[in-house]
């Protein structure tokens, strides 16, 4: 038996670090195209890339998009044009570690340090001191928790928030949470796979990998949620019911429960987890039907 588990174990190994070492997939036309509109800034010697477009003429408006896991900003594509009729700018960036931003390794990814590169962002681009609305999907719910906190509690540095939509991310209950890296509507495009972490970084055992940020919700979650409680700032959901991650009705009952105060939009039946890609249209009217409201 011993003898077995040694030669699998001898066969696995050289069998991983051919996978680690396999090179991401040509990009398609449209991923080439997005990210030759977009441009870098650096963070603490890293590049992180992020598109800014500007839109509406007589707008003032800001709004940043935040992305989700494990993806990366090309997921807001199909409401890009949509969001720049409306706002003056439109921005969001790749977080460490995804899409076209680097990746570096070993290293202690967090929704702390991903909040600030936020941050570092729109003081590159000179928008410290203006307002910002945040739309935020997944895994960027969390980091605009952070930033949330951060500007209610008048943290140095700290953006202003004019308001906050939230979509299809874990934002109240680590223990309603699945696992969330699985294809979306656009799995046709081979390109998305590259967006996910390697072996290394779906693996527990690898502590400073980006899946750390489970834990870390898990550990900050009186802060990360009650900075969504106690919040004055204009807030609401859009919720595909048909996500598994957060399942239907549980999870929008539990958000209603706690979150009174904020306003809700439930896409049809059969969007699930990437709304902004499966009903982009739906979404959009959603958000934009919020951001007109005050």
């Amino acid at each position: 038996m011993k003898e077995w588990w040694l030669q699998v174990g001898l066969l696995g190994v050289p069998l991983l670090a051919v996978y680690l070492h396999i090179p991401p997939p040509q990009l398609s036309p449209a991923l080439r195209s997005w990210k030759s509109s977009g441009s870098f800034f650096t963070y603490k010697d890293l590049n992180i890339f992020y598109r800014d477009s500007s839109g509406a003429v007589g707008s003032s408006d800001i709004v940043v998009l935040l992305h989700g896991f494990p993806t990366s900003s090309y997921d807001w594509s199909k409401i890009w044009e949509g969001l720049t009729q409306r706002f003056h700018r439109v921005i969001a960036l790749d977080f460490l570690g995804f899409g076209f931003s680097d990746k570096p390794r070993p290293h202690g990814y967090s929704i702390f340090e991903q909040a600030t590169i936020v941050e570092g962002l729109l003081r590159h681009l000179g928008l410290r001191q203006h307002r910002i609305n945040l739309l935020s999907h997944d895994y960027g719910d969390t980091v605009a928790q952070e930033l949330l906190h951060r500007y209610e509690h008048n943290r140095t540095g700290s953006i202003l928030i004019n308001s906050l939509c939230l979509s299809n991310g874990e934002s109240l209950s680590p223990g309603m949470m699945g696992w969330s890296c699985f294809p979306t509507r656009d799995d046709a495009d081979p390109t998305r796979i590259s967006w996910c972490p390697r072996l290394q970084e779906q693996i527990p055992f690898f502590s400073f990998s980006i899946l750390q940020y489970i834990n870390q919700r898990k550990k900050h979650r009186e802060r990360w949620l009650g900075a969504l409680m106690s919040t004055s700032v204009p807030l609401h959901l859009i919720y595909g019911p048909l996500d598994p991650v957060n399942p239907h009705p549980e999870f929008l009952q539990l958000y209603r429960k706690v979150l009174p105060m904020s306003t809700v939009s439930v896409l049809d039946d059969h969007i699930s987890h990437y709304p902004q890609l499966e009903d982009p249209t739906g979404f959009l009217n959603a958000y934009l039907n919020f951001i007109n409201s005050f």
